[in-house]
This record gives structure tokens, C-alpha cells and sequence, in this order.
């Protein structure tokens, strides 16, 4: 969108070439519009070795640790679990199956806090485990899986309750799901950590590369496609570094690695895309629209173990830092595990920390309690100091500035959104493409006045959310309405037409009976008539 324009952009233009049958070139540094150069001391954490948070006397998964349906407990109270076992369903295409992270007895079906903006309880499945932590029986894809058909190998893929770790967590087997008529010729393999805070996935890039790898691997033969790119933010090089070698290792030469320049927010899917190929993913639209399929690192991973060796996700590595930790460092835990027990692996907390957030400094939120457990999207836990905690006062009246228009990567006008998110006007927050806002945060991170404009948005998308929620529910009840209706009038219908042939045909008969009537009195005449003639004539003789 021009910022200098009051017009809204309608994402329209969408080069046609790139879904063409050649492969479009990846421009590198292409760059893409907005963003910020954010300090960060993050590349420390990544350097040291991965610490391991200790087995909790219980875990604690929710139901909807994805985009999408909840899933569906197929377990009981008092029922016991072995690691790994599926515990909870996915519930529809878009939902995801939930797993036990240890052995154990199920102890609850019921709600409990949760990692949320709400703050609210929600439904949540009691693991009590046993010390055991004995793993279900593995079930790896037998021989190679280039064998195997895409679609067995993409339904393993949901088997294991596998989604984007990258924070956004929408189910990965629906994403492999290409339609029939998007011409896919390009998986981006997301490595552009740019949060400030967040290094968990260049620790993983740079101890675990081969895995990223033949899980990509394994992603191409799932979508039948013939290229990656893996985007690394040029201030990683020891990560950009360890991909290359295991590309190598493989002799694969359908890879791809490619420097990106280290802007906030790069990691976004719709940015990277941008940033390697020169085009915009359409407004309202998906990278399926323009030939490309993008998942992180860490899920690609996932995914080699599951097929590889047959697990499910059951543990994530979570960055544990901020001023408010003692020891700071990358944490592999239990789905499942109270926040409170990363902290302790770290040192626990100083003695001046005000402040919890979940998700990073720039897109996550704060918490109330580090009880809340560990779920697939939680790659990130920042406690902070008084100085560094951004407090909520202080807010002034907006001044029209711009800055916020300058840096939104959506290209979006955060200040007449702001607006018309205060006004409630709902039509003109969807005229000029709310829903195209990632919530990232930049223009919060530049307004001069304070003002948490990516809170304005979240809450106004919901109430737009809410509001086409209750349009449906109102378009449904209205249909039911009038189907009733028809329906009444149908069965009136046939009610009056079943009575109006009841009444002609009693009419009908009683037509009959009061000519058969006639016709009696009439041969009753006659018959008199001949009596009184055969009278007469024998009184003449």
C-alpha cells in the first residue's frame, strides 16, 4: 500500500508468472517493504549447550495447543499412557492430535490455565506420570520412504500431532495438503529466528542440521516438488554454515541455502517469501496461491523423527531469558511441563522480575502464573526487569506521525486502522485489510504516544471474527426459519388439497346418493303409476 495514500490496498496484484511451469528465480536480498533492525545478544544462548528440564510429577496438554478445531480426548480418567501414545484425536482438517509426553495415569479431564492472551482455563488432559517415561512401540516408516505413496507419508505426518513450532502452529499435514489446482515448485524452509529474544532455532540449525535436512527431504516427497530454499538471516553464519555442510553430506542438489538480511519481522512466512522470490503473497490469500510451501526448521525436524524414527512430538525446545533469569539458555521439555520448571533449570529468577511473557518480546504476551505448562507453541519464556518491562502508562493521543505506516511490513495504515478500531467500524478495518496484519508488533515497537495498536487490532479482528460468526449463526437460523416456514406451507398445501378432494368426493357421493334418491322416487312413481293403470283396466273389464 502507498502510505501516502487514504486508499486501501486491495492486494490484487499478484504476478501471474510465478505460477507458471518454470521456477521463478530466488532474488536474494530481495528485501521486502518495513520491518526493524532490532538489538539483540540472543547468538550467546545459541552457543551453549541444550539443557534438559527434568520429567514433572504431572503434565498438564491442552486440547488446542494448534490452529483449528480442539482435539478430541480419547482416553479416560484413571486410564494409563505410555509416552507417545495419541491421547486426544484431531478434530477435523484443520486440528491436530495431542500426545501423552511421559507414562502415566490420566488423572483429569478438565480445565486448567493455560499459555493464552485471554488468561482464561481451558480443557486440558492430567497425566500423572510414573518415572518410567517408557516410550509406546515406534512405528518408522520400514525402508525408504521414497517408496512410499505422498499421502501415507503426509497422514504419518498428522499421526504424530505434528504443527509449525515456529509459533503460529497450524497443522502441518494440512498445509502438505496441496490443492489440485495450485501448481506447488517450491518449499521455503524457514530459518529467519528474528525475534530479538528467541534463539531456540539456531540452536537447533546449528546442532542438528542433518535432521532439519531429511525432514525437508521428506517434506519434497510428500509434495512432489523438486527445489527448497532455506532462508538464514545473514547474522547467523555458523547456522548458515552447518546447513550448507549437511546439504552436502547429502548431495542433494535440490537445496537451496540463502542469506536474508536480519529484519524483524523476516520469520513471518508472507516476509521470507517475499525476501527470496520478489513476490507478494495475495491479500486474503496463502504462499499455496503463489507456488510456495513454507514450514520452520524445528517442524521439519519433527517430521524426520517422525517418520523416521516413529515418534510422535512430545517435547519442544524452549528459550528461557530476559533480565529476570539468572542463567539463561535453550530448554528441551515435556509438552506439558510447568513454565516454573524451566526457570528453575535456569537459576530461577531475579530478584526484581516483574514480569512473565510467553512468545518473545515483540509478539508475545504476559502471563500471570508459571504454572501454565509447556504447549507445542510456546518457544519462548522472557522474564523481565522494571527496566525493561514495557509498562501500559503513559499513553497519549495519537499524533499522526507515520512511523507506524513506515514500518508495517504488511504495508498496511496502522493509523487509520487504529481509528476505525476505536470507532468499531467494522466494514472499514475489512476495506483496508486488517486481516492482513501478523501482529508483529513493529508499530507498537515506534509510536511516540505509547499506543498498543497491535492489542486495537487483535481485539477488533476478534470482534470482526465474532461478528461474521454471528452472521453465519443468523444466516443459519434465518434459513431454518424459512425452510420451517416452506416446510409448514408445504404441508398446508398438501393438508388443504388431501381436504378439498375429501370434500369433492363427498360432494361427489353425495351427488350419487341424492340422484340414486331421485331415481327411486322416480321409479316409485312409476311403479305407482303402472299399480294405478293395471287397476283402471281391470275394473273396465
Amino acid at each position: 500500500m502507498n502510505i501516502d495514500s487514504d486508499k486501501p490496498d486491495t492486494g490484487d496484484e499478484l504476478a501471474t508468472d510465478v505460477l507458471s511451469d518454470e521456477l521463478t528465480p530466488i532474488k536474494k536480498h530481495s528485501g521486502f517493504y518495513g520491518g526493524l533492525v532490532l538489538p539483540t545478544a540472543k547468538h550467546i544462548l545459541a552457543e551453549q549447550p541444550l539443557r534438559y528440564a527434568p520429567l514433572p510429577a504431572e503434565v498438564v496438554l491442552p486440547l488446542s495447543q494448534h490452529a483449528g478445531m480442539p482435539a478430541t480426548p480419547i482416553v479416560t480418567v484413571g486410564q494409563a499412557v505410555l509416552r507417545g501414545e495419541c491421547i486426544a484425536a484431531a478434530n477435523g482438517f484443520v486440528s491436530a492430535t495431542i500426545h501423552a509426553s511421559s507414562s502415566g495415569t490420566v488423572t483429569a479431564i478438565e480445565e486448567r490455565p493455560v499459555p493464552h492472551p485471554s488468561g482464561l482455563n481451558a480443557p486440558c488432559i492430567v497425566i500423572e506420570t510414573d518415572g518410567a517415561d517408557r516410550w509406546c512401540e515406534p512405528d518408522p516408516v520400514v525402508g525408504d520412504y521414497h517408496t512410499e505413496d505422498p499421502v501415507r507419508v503426509r497422514q504419518r505426518v498428522r499421526d504424530a500431532g505434528i504443527v509449525g513450532l515456529g509459533g503460529a502452529v497450524f497443522p502441518t499435514s494440512t498445509k502438505l495438503t496441496a490443492r489440485a489446482d495450485t501448481n506447488v515448485h517450491t518449499l521455503i524452509l524457514n530459518g529467519a529466528e528474528c525475534d530479538p529474544d528467541i534463539s531456540c532455532d539456531e540452536t537447533l540449525m546449528r546442532q542438528r542440521p542433518d535432521d532439519i535436512i531429511a525432514g525437508a527431504r521428506i517434506v519434497l516427497h510428500v509434495l512432489q516438488v523438486n527445489r527448497c530454499v532455506i532462508g538464514v538471516e545473514e547474522d547467523k553464519p555458523q547456522c548458515e554454515d552447518a546447513l550448507r555442510a549437511s546439504v552436502e553430506k547429502f548431495d542433494d542438489d535440490r537445496f537451496e541455502v540463502v542469506r536474508v538480511p536480519a529484519i524483524y519481522p523476516e520469520g513471518s512466512e508472507r516476509q521470507l517469501i517475499q525476501a527470496l522470490s520478489g513476490y507478494e503473497v495475495p491479500s486474503n490469500g496463502l504462499p499455496l496461491d503463489i507456488g510456495f510451501v513454507c514450514i520452520n526448521v524445528a517442524t521439519a525436524a519433527a517430521i524426520n523423527t517422525a517418520i523416521t524414527d516413529g515418534r510422535s512430538l512430545t517435547e519442544r525446545t524452549v528459550t528461557v531469558t530476559g533480565d529476570g533469569i539468572k542463567e539463561p539458555a535453550n530448554v528441551v521439555a515435556r509438552l506439558g511441563t510447568p513454565i516454573s520448571s524451566l526457570v528453575d533449570v535456569c537459576g530461577g529468577y531475579a530478584e526484581d522480575v516483574n514480569r512473565l511473557v510467553v512468545g518473545g518480546a515483540m509478539m508475545g504476551f504476559a502471563v500471570g502464573d508459571d504454572n501454565i505448562p509447556v504447549i507445542k507453541a510456546c518457544n519462548s519464556v522472557l522474564a523481565m526487569t522494571p527496566e525493561h518491562a514495557r509498562q501500559a502508562t503513559g499513553i497519549r493521543p495519537c499524533i499522526r506521525c507515520g512511523e507506524c505506516a513506515r514500518v508495517c511490513p504488511s504495508r498496511l495504515l496502522p493509523q487509520q486502522l487504529y481509528w476505525y478500531a476505536g470507532s468499531h467500524d467494522h466494514d472499514k478495518l475489512e476495506r483496508y485489510n486488517i486481516f492482513d496484519c501478523i501482529e508483529c508488533g513493529c508499530c507498537d515497537y515506534v509510536c511516540p504516544s505509547n499506543i498498543r495498536l497491535s492489542q486495537h487490532f487483535r481485539f477488533a479482528k476478534t470482534e470482526i471474527a465474532i461478528r461474521e460468526a454471528d452472521r453465519q449463526r443468523a444466516a443459519v437460523a434465518r434459513d431454518r426459519f424459512d425452510n420451517r416456514n416452506k416446510r409448514l406451507m408445504e404441508e398446508k398445501a398438501r393438508r388443504d388439497e388431501r381436504l378439498a378432494e375429501k370434500k369433492q368426493q363427498a360432494v361427489a357421493a353425495a351427488d350419487i346418493h341424492q340422484r340414486r334418491q331421485v331415481i327411486q322416487e322416480v321409479m316409485q312413481r312409476v311403479r305407482a303409476r303402472e299399480a294405478a293403470d293395471n287397476h283402471n283396466s281391470a275394473d273396465i273389464r
